[in-house]
């Protein structure tokens, strides 16, 4: 007999009838079901193949914990791989696929594997494949690759159907069982802003699967009425289908919530939380015996979740192996639906007596199974010693209960075992702010759940300055529960299981504890415990039990692995995000270039111009030349307000300053700008920029568009932390102003017709002043510094004037050839001169490489004087910043192409630098190029190749000065 839908009863919408497929094979469920459930029913009992030996298998648990049931579900880019049946939500059309078997599931070639077992155990793939050594590239490594994982992605693009998002509360509930369900309602009724996290679909946790009866309702009954009295309350967010998968610093929390009837098929949540109740219960664990692996053995608590939430007798022949009293539940359901049912307890005391139904074995052991493609019978040995085997279609086993730790040990906290409950729980250095509920703490009954999840939200309200409101907690059951730590069956022959998707088997352990890897860490690395997709949560406890009784050493001297995020697997997709929850930020005058037919390009979070068509313009190319060339010949302008600017103020500002750039700040006079160079501690330039002194205690000083944040972080890092005593102040100001550079031979010209109060003769306003003048009556700041090597102003106006004074120089230089100009022509220009930017800066560079050395104060300390001195950093045969140009006419040069000598092997060993930046030059009619050369200025004149692989690009270059326009620097004086 194999699994049957019940006629009534259970938490399934026998109203709306489901059909799917499973491995193309039509089946029906309903709404409510899992794809396991709903398998189940129908009678399918294999739903997967293991790892390594292609063993068949079915469902072991009905959570998230499931390492078995795992499928492909969804077609074409929309496949998903290793999603586990038995979370997965029945919908109408639902396509699933087994997976990791070949030619089908029934029959796997691949399961050949199992006959090899002898030479694939603990460690083997330190131990074969060693001969000869020239098979390995050619034959083991491609096999094993290919036999690696048990889905695979479609190799398409991803539909781009992930998500993130941000959420900060006050408490964060973690479960929505009955422990925090009680803590949020503690919390919440105190005023708290809660979220409640929980990865089912609806709330209630074990209640779902159990007949208790809650404040004189069914258990599920209660929950949902608990979950309609949070959703009433406006400072309270539910999050269904979630789960808190990390605890990072600062009180931030990973959710993962999935949202199959929205826009999202996943969204990545980053939750700040004042405080945190973990209240995720815990998770059922198994007992090794021979062949404990087959489709029908369950969990004990899966199947009385099949029965009492999902409707289905697993079987009618059940075996119920237990170690503790609570599977004697599973005895008593089972019998009063019709079952079958003997129960066989390892303890010779166990308390009370059998169930109405159930033959009781006291002191027995499951010593047997039998069955290839699921459970037949199973050998019972009973308190005498005698064995016999009886027919079964499930055995239904229960280890005991581990109390779901691991969130509480993401900060390298260790649990402690509590022989009471035989269980490992939560130990005392928990992350800041979380508290434990529940069973999760190791609570053993309802009521205690209850109590400990009321006591954990008021306690979070109460230090979070609320007053708790008190409230009678419902009547629940409240039974003692006794348990024993019992791990494996002794003196039989077989192979017994412990990590079921890793095939990870008690000869295993026994060998890799006699091969020295005894310790925990060593142990899971060398037998991959605990490292499948559920990362231990079914067997690893069992594990170091059955280690345990190896060495013979006590469990809590054996201690646990250490617990790592994510306590679930998170698709990479969802951490990425979608495109679309990027905040895109938008200069000030992004309306008034997207009416001049602006095309945009993004530069980091911003969508700048990256250039501006005209009418009877038929490419790029045409449109950046033509105003790459206005600036040198008339005038144009582009919007820098993407540029970061921070305002610097306090009487310490010049020192503050002057600490912080290579170069010296602390004499700068007013009224006058100064280029800058940040380095890092290491002594390699972070960023570079400007600094401008507008009064004795103000600057302003001006980063990368890519650099702002950063360098932001970093000089309000060395003001609170390095140089505390410092009177000075910083604020960014980037979105605050709105700056456009005007640069061209006629730039003063268009200038005097916009700005007022301001001479701009080059004796009363050289290059690099600054001052304040007038525009439209309204303050407007202008910097006279250049990154085109022009004569060049920054005019800086309060960001909501911004597209009027585009629209003004517009209007004021049609006469003087006034262009618009985007990032595309100012990049060009910038190589050009010789200016070095992103590309150029990438980290790895310093002043010297970049041929700033002479800007490096030697009278001064700064943040990266130190190591700047390295000898390494002096070596002169450091790549060195160098023009380039090609040698043959009209050839292009790729950046990031290779540079090599003539004549030199193309591999990495032989490769003199690389082209960091290149463009077309109208000016001069040919590529121009930056690039860094193993002593580049030393090699100017020389011929190299410059080899793109990766595009399959070669050109031969020369190496000329980086300033190919006006070196001397007459035009940005002029």
């Amino acid at each position: 007999m194999t699994g049957a839908r019940l006629p009534e009863g259970g938490l399934i919408d026998r109203a709306r009838p489901l059909g799917f497929t499973f491995d193309g094979k039509p089946f029906a469920g309903f709404q409510g079901d899992t794809l396991a459930s709903a398998l189940i029913a129908s009678g399918v009992r294999v739903m997967g193949r293991s790892f390594k030996y292609h063993r068949p298998r079915g469902a072991l648990t009905m959570g998230s914990e499931e390492p078995n049931a795992l499928v492909g579900v969804g077609e074409g880019p929309d496949h998903e791989p290793n999603v586990r049946a038995t979370t997965l939500e029945l919908r109408e059309g639902l396509r699933a696929v087994s997976q990791n078997r070949w030619p089908s599931l029934r029959f796997d070639a691949l399961a050949l594997n199992d006959l090899a077992a002898p030479l694939l155990g603990a460690g083997f793939y330190y131990k074969t494949f060693m001969w000869p050594a020239t098979f390995w590239e050619r034959v083991y490594e491609p096999l094993i690759r290919r036999a690696a994982g048990p889905g695979a992605l479609s190799g398409a693009p991803a539909p781009g159907r992930e998500d993130r998002a941000f959420a900060h509360c006050d408490l964060l509930v973690i479960g929505a069982g009955p422990a925090g369900l009680a803590a949020a309602l503690a919390a919440g009724r105190a005023g708290l802003r809660v979220i409640v996290a929980d990865e089912d679909a609806r709330p209630g946790g074990r209640l779902l699967a159990e007949r208790l009866e809650v404040g004189g309702v069914s258990g599920a009954d209660w929950a949902a009425g608990a979950w309609a009295e949070l959703a009433s309350m406006a400072q309270v967010r539910l999050m269904s289908r979630a789960c808190v998968f990390g605890v990072y610093d600062g009180g931030v929390y990973g959710v993962l919530q999935r949202t199959p009837d929205g826009p999202a098929r996943n969204v990545y949540w980053r939750i700040h939380a004042r405080r945190a109740v973990l209240a995720a219960g815990a998770t059922e664990r198994p007992v090794a015996f021979p062949d404990n692996d087959r489709p029908g053995v369950m969990l004990a608590g899966a199947v009385r979740a099949l029965l009492n939430r999902w409707a289905t007798l697993a079987g009618r022949r059940v075996t119920v192996f237990a170690a503790h009293d609570e599977a004697w539940r599973t005895a008593a359901d089972l019998a009063a639906a019709g079952a079958e049912v003997r129960l066989v307890d390892v303890r010779e005391d166990a308390p009370g007596t059998a169930p109405q139904g159930v033959e009781l074995v006291r002191g027995g052991r499951v010593t047997g199974t039998r069955g290839r493609l699921g459970l037949t019978g199973v050998r019972v040995r009973d308190g005498r010693g005698v064995e016999c085997w009886r027919e079964a279609d499930i055995l239904a086993v229960s280890g005991g209960w581990s109390p779901a730790v691991h969130l509480t040990c993401h900060h390298r906290g260790r649990p402690v075992w509590r022989e009471d409950v035989a269980a490992f729980v939560p130990g005392p250095d928990l992350p800041p702010g979380l508290s434990v509920a529940g069973a999760a703490a190791g609570a053993v009954s309802t009521a205690a759940a209850l109590c400990e999840g009321d006591a954990a939200g008021r306690a979070a309200a109460e230090a979070l300055g609320r007053a708790p409101v008190r409230a009678n907690l419902p009547e629940a059951e409240d039974a003692p529960v006794s348990a024993a730590a019992f791990w494996l069956v002794e003196g039989v022959k077989g192979r017994a299981w412990v990590d079921f998707q890793n095939d990870v088997t008690v000869k295993d352990i026994r060998t890799a504890e006699a091969e020295g890897f005894g310790a925990v860490e060593h142990l899971k690395r060398y037998t991959t415990m605990g490292m499948a997709t559920d990362q231990g949560r079914v067997g690893a406890v069992l594990g170091l039990g059955v280690l345990a009784e190896i060495t013979g050493s006590g469990i809590a001297e054996t201690g646990t692995t250490i617990f790592r995020p994510p306590y679930a697997p998170v698709p990479l997709a969802a951490i990425a995000g979608a495109h679309g929850f990027r905040p895109t930020r938008r200069p000030p005058t992004h309306g008034w270039a997207e009416k001049r037919g602006a095309v945009f390009v993004e530069v980091g979070p911003w969508l700048r111009a990256q250039y501006f068509p005209r009418p009877g313009e038929t490419g790029w190319r045409q449109t950046v030349d033509r105003e790459a060339l206005a600036v040198r010949e008339a005038v144009g302008f582009c919007d820098v307000s993407t540029l970061g600017k921070i305002d610097v103020q306090g009487a310490d500002a010049a020192v503050f300053l002057d600490r912080l750039y290579a170069n010296p700040m602390l004499k700068l006079p007013v009224g006058r700008c100064r280029y800058g160079l940040m380095l890092r501690e290491d002594g390699c330039v972070m960023d570079d920029g400007t600094v401008a002194r507008l009064a004795e205690d103000h600057f302003v000083v001006s980063t990368t568009t890519g650099g702002a944040a950063g360098v932001f972080r970093h000089m309000e890092f060395c003001r609170q932390c390095l140089w505390p005593d410092l009177d000075v102040s910083l604020v960014s100001v980037t979105e605050a102003w709105a700056q456009t550079a005007v640069a061209g031979p006629r730039a003063r010209d268009l200038l005097s017709r916009v700005i007022e109060g301001l001479d701009l003769a080059d004796e009363a306003f050289p290059f690099l002043a600054c001052g304040e003048g007038r525009f439209e009556g309204a303050p407007a700041r202008l910097f006279r510094i250049s990154y085109s090597g022009e004569l060049a102003y920054e005019v800086a106006v309060r960001a909501g004037r911004g597209e009027r004074l585009a629209e003004a120089l517009a209007a004021a230089g049609a006469d003087l050839g006034a262009t618009p100009y985007g990032t595309e022509a100012m990049g060009v220009l910038r190589i050009e001169k010789g200016h070095v930017a992103g590309p150029e800066l990438d980290g790895r560079t310093t002043p010297a490489d970049l041929g700033l050395a002479k800007m490096v104060s030697t009278k001064k300390d700064f943040i990266g004087a130190t190591l700047l001195r390295r000898e390494g950093l002096a070596d002169p045969a450091r790549p060195a910043l160098v023009g380039l140009r090609p040698v043959v006419a009209g050839a292009g040069v790729s950046p990031g192409a290779h540079l090599f000598a003539q004549g030199a092997p193309v591999d990495a060993g032989h490769a003199e630098g690389r082209v960091t930046s290149a463009a077309f030059s109208p000016n001069l009619g040919e590529t121009v190029a930056l690039g860094l050369l193993k002593r580049g200025p030393d090699r100017i004149g020389e011929r190299l190749r410059a080899v793109d692989p990766l595009r399959g690009r070669e050109a031969m270059v020369e190496v000329v000065s980086p300033h190919r326009i006006d070196p001397e620097g007459g035009r940005l004086r002029a």
